[in-house]
């Protein structure tokens, strides 16, 4: 399940992004392995729990490190359907957290992620890159759900508390990276180095933990020097068109049916305004942001993307 972002309009220069920034849409080249599992036993730390690499890996079944930090999950968000449907804590984690390569449901109003799951099942809404494997599985299992199974499931993630999730880091340089199986960006091992431009690189805090699908253990999402003062006067002004707090509250957690934007990843964010821009998103709860981002750049998306994900949550 994916929830939108949405932004204010730079009012810079007419000229739209014409590619899909492959950093925020990371495709792994072909023969890619992904994770696999096994017999190991494996824990986390500060859990008391214990699984093997194989149950980490179920997809139907989520393997909960941390049952105290949440409420008891519906079957629905713990198991999915054997058949078609996966768990829905398994991407999303069972706090609600997600991941750079999902969407972050926690505290999100229950109505918009209904809606959201209703776009993609009536094609409103897909990928601007349709070989990313995220939003594809998403939308391959979308449309195998029913209103009730995504009501137990907008209801659970919506009454959860989004916690600081991610680390906004200005720098010049970066880790290299590369997108791994899952389709996430991963720190490449040699610990080399490569220029930021105008990217947002978003990896995790630990690999390990994250592989393991450590729902504590974070990312660190490195923005261009001066991206997030930028950001601000964007956000901010609206340059013409309606500024973020208009819809998204003066703290960018939400109002109403719209989406909670502060400190939710900035690789989705960016993600979500090009593919409003380019027309891949459509319907009623994104039509009013078709005009605030007809107009923005890629730098201008990647300094909105920073500064809202700077921001306490």
């Amino acid at each position: 399940m994916m929830v939108a972002a949405a932004v204010a309009v730079g009012g810079l220069a007419a000229a739209q992004v014409q590619t899909p920034p492959p950093w925020a849409y990371p495709v792994a080249p072909p023969g890619t392995p992904r994770p696999t599992g096994g017999p190991q036993i494996v824990h986390l730390p500060g859990s008391s729990a214990a699984f093997t690499l194989s149950q980490v890996r179920d997809r139907f079944s989520v393997a909960d490190w941390y049952p105290g930090d949440h409420p008891k999950m519906p079957d629905f968000v713990m198991h999915g359907h054997k058949s078609e449907i996966p768990a829905c804590g398994y991407c999303h984690l069972p706090n609600g957290e997600g991941r750079p390569e999902n969407a972050s449901l926690a505290g999100q109003p229950a109505d918009y992620i209904v809606e959201q799951v209703a776009a993609m099942r009536e094609g409103r809404r897909h990928s601007s890159v349709p070989q990313m494997g995220p939003p594809a599985s998403m939308l391959a299992l979308a449309k195998h759900t029913n209103d009730s199974e995504v009501k137990i499931a907008a209801d659970y993630f919506s009454g959860l508390h989004y916690h600081q999730w991610i680390r906004v880091v200005e720098a010049e340089m970066v880790p290299k990276t590369a997108p791994d199986g899952t389709g996430m960006l991963n720190a490449m091992p040699d610990s080399t180095k490569d220029k930021i431009g105008d990217r947002i690189i978003e990896v995790p805090e630990d690999a390990a933990l994250t592989d393991l699908r450590d729902p504590r253990s974070g990312f660190v999402a490195y923005v261009p020097k001066g991206s997030v003062a930028r950001g601000k006067k964007l956000v901010d002004s609206g340059a013409g068109a309606q500024p973020c707090a208009a819809c998204h509250g003066a703290d960018f957690r939400g109002l109403a049916g719209t989406p909670a934007l502060a400190g939710r990843s900035p690789s989705y964010l960016v993600r979500q305004m090009y593919d409003i821009q380019h027309g891949s998103r459509s319907g009623p709860a994104v039509e009013p942001m078709k005009p605030e981002v007809a107009r923005l750049k890629l730098a201008d998306m990647v300094a909105i993307a920073a500064y809202l994900s700077s921001h306490q949550p």
